[in-house]
């Protein structure tokens, strides 16, 4: 990848950060890795009506121009697996299986005259990548 294109998706993350923590998301890190799997960031929702806070797993999509399409397009099956892969990594490393999770998308999209968001919350239903086997234990 060009550094430009890096630069782009890491202005895009920073922005994406920027735009959890102002609607009250914790973000706890960022571009978290476990061998080749990465996830962009990982954040505490607010507090639902029971007082508990979803951990929520956000992929960041950048994009230039104003389609959200492309972004929500780049979320293929393969990389919902992938992400799945990296969270179940991220909750044992981190002993947090006992914690509601979901799946966020947010677009970031540069039209030329400054950034702005799409968040997508739910992105995608955990059951279709992870199959009938889940003990109830878990968060998905």
């Amino acid at each position: 990848m060009s550094p430009r294109h890096l630069d782009f998706g890491e202005a895009g993350e920073n922005f994406a950060a920027c735009y959890l923590e102002c609607r009250g998301f914790t973000v706890r890190h960022r571009n978290w890795r476990w061998r080749q799997w990465e996830l962009d960031i990982i954040c505490e929702d607010l507090p639902g009506p029971d007082g508990e806070r979803d951990l929520v797993f956000v992929e960041v999509k950048t994009r230039a121009g104003s389609s959200v399409q492309k972004g929500v397009q780049a979320v293929t099956p393969a990389k919902c697996r992938k992400l799945v892969k990296a969270a179940s990594h991220y909750l044992s490393a981190m002993d947090l299986w006992h914690r509601p999770c979901r799946f966020d998308l947010v677009i970031v999209n540069d039209a030329g005259n400054g950034m702005n968001a799409e968040h997508i919350k739910n992105a995608f239903e955990i059951s279709d990548f992870m199959g009938s086997g889940n003990t109830a234990w878990q968060p998905w």
